[in-house]
């Protein structure tokens, strides 16, 4: 699994690294049951700070998508591989609509004129 963040972007980290997780988990990188590196080791493979990833790893638990266990570490849940698709894109448009400096209503609003 080739995780890639940029630190000259204006996106936090820990957003990265949760849209580049989710991306791995839509693509088939990593399937449920798989466990992701322990925190201090994505941490130095990334050249982030070991919080940084554990803030990620917590977004991605409140989503339903990882299992966090003390001494097991992160392990990615039964069914997250369908919801995270449509999570990648949906956190790519996010970070796209935070570039452009547009708000939650604005791109609400188009996804609703879409969806009709």
């Amino acid at each position: 699994m080739l995780l890639r963040i940029d630190p000259s972007s204006g996106v936090p980290l820990y957003l990265q690294l949760s849209a580049a997780l989710r991306r791995a988990l839509a693509e088939g990188e990593v399937d449920p049951g798989d466990r992701l590196p322990p925190a201090r080791e994505m941490a130095a493979s990334l050249g982030v700070n070991m919080h940084t990833v554990l803030r990620s790893y917590r977004e991605l638990r409140d989503e339903g998508l990882l299992d966090l266990r003390r001494g097991r570490g992160a392990v990615v849940c039964e069914g997250a591989g369908g919801d995270a698709a449509l999570r990648a894109m949906v956190s790519g448009l996010a970070a796209e609509a935070r570039r452009q400096g547009r708000t939650p209503d604005e791109i609400g609003a188009m996804i609703r004129e879409e969806m009709r």
